[in-house]
C-alpha cells in the first residue's frame, strides 16, 4: 500500500566541521554559508504548501537548517514573537533522535538536553529520552543498529501520517544527515549536496516493513 503522503528528505546545510575537517568538536553549528544555503532552500522548495510536519535530527546543524529553511511554513510557536518568522496554524516541528548521524565522533554526537533547550528555548525536547546523547544501543554506529533505527523512522512516518492525514498538508520534511540518509532511503549511493533534498512516497508493505520509493523528477 502506498500512502497519500510524500516524504522530502533534506540534508542539513554546511556545518563548521564540513569546512574545518575537525571532527573532534561536539555538535557543531552551521557556517554562515550554511545559513545562506538553508535560507535559499526555503525560497526554492516547491512543496511548502503541502507540508504539515517537519521532523529533524536533534543535532544543532539539522535544527538550524529546519528552522531557517522552513520558517515560512512552521508554526509561530517555534520562533521569537518579535522575529516575524513562522505562520499561524503552521506545520509542526518534531525533534527525533533516531535521525541523528551514524558515527560516534564528537561532531556527530548531540549536545546535552539542557544545552539544546538553552539554544532553542521554544522547541520541545521531551522526545530525546533518558539515553540522549548516548551512542550506545540503537544509537550505536554499527550497521545493525543504524539499519534498525532507519526501519523505526520509516514505520514512524506511517504512524505519523495516520495521525495527521487530513486536509491538504499531508507531506513530511525530514531533516537528517548524509550517511544516515543512505540507510533511511535504502540508497547506498545517495549523496545529496548540503541543503539538498529528494522526494519519496511511503510504501507500507506490512506493519513491520515500510519502504521509501523515490519520486521521479521531470
Amino acid at each position: 500500500m502506498v500512502t497519500g503522503s510524500q516524504v522530502h528528505l533534506v540534508r542539513h546545510a554546511e556545518s563548521v566541521h564540513n569546512v574545518t575537517k575537525d571532527f573532534s568538536k561536539l555538535d557543531p553549528s552551521l557556517t554562515s554559508l550554511g545559513f545562506e544555503q538553508a535560507a535559499e532552500l526555503g525560497k526554492s522548495f516547491p512543496y511548502a504548501g503541502r507540508v504539515g510536519v517537519v521532523i529533524t535530527s536533534p543535532l544543532r546543524r539539522a535544527i538550524q537548517t529546519a528552522l531557517t529553511a522552513f520558517s515560512g511554513i512552521l508554526d509561530k510557536q517555534y520562533f521569537d514573537s518579535s522575529s516575524g518568522q513562522g505562520v499561524e496554524n503552521g506545520a509542526s516541528l518534531i525533534i527525533e533522535p533516531l535521525l541523528q548521524e551514524r558515527s560516534a565522533l564528537a561532531c556527530d554526537t548531540g549536545s546535552d538536553r539542557a544545552e539544546l533547550e538553552k539554544a532553542f528555548p521554544r522547541l520541545t525536547f521531551d522526545g530525546l529520552g533518558d539515553a540522549w546523547p548516548s551512542k550506545d544501543g540503537i544509537f550505536a554506529a554499527d550497521d545493525e543498529a543504524v539499519q534498525e533505527r532507519a526501519r523505526k523512522v520509516r514505520r514512524g512516518l506511517v504512524e505519523q501520517g495516520e495521525k495527521s492525514n487530513s486536509g491538504e498538508k499531508t507531506d513530511f520534511v525530514v531533516v537528517t544527515h548524509g550517511v544516515f540518509m543512505k540507510f533511511l532511503a535504502e540508497e547506498p549511493e545517495i549523496d545529496l549536496p548540503k541543503a539538498g533534498w529528494k522526494s519519496y512516497t511511503i510504501q507500507k508493505v506490512s506493519p513491520e516493513e515500510v519502504n521509501l520509493v523515490s519520486v521521479a523528477t521531470e
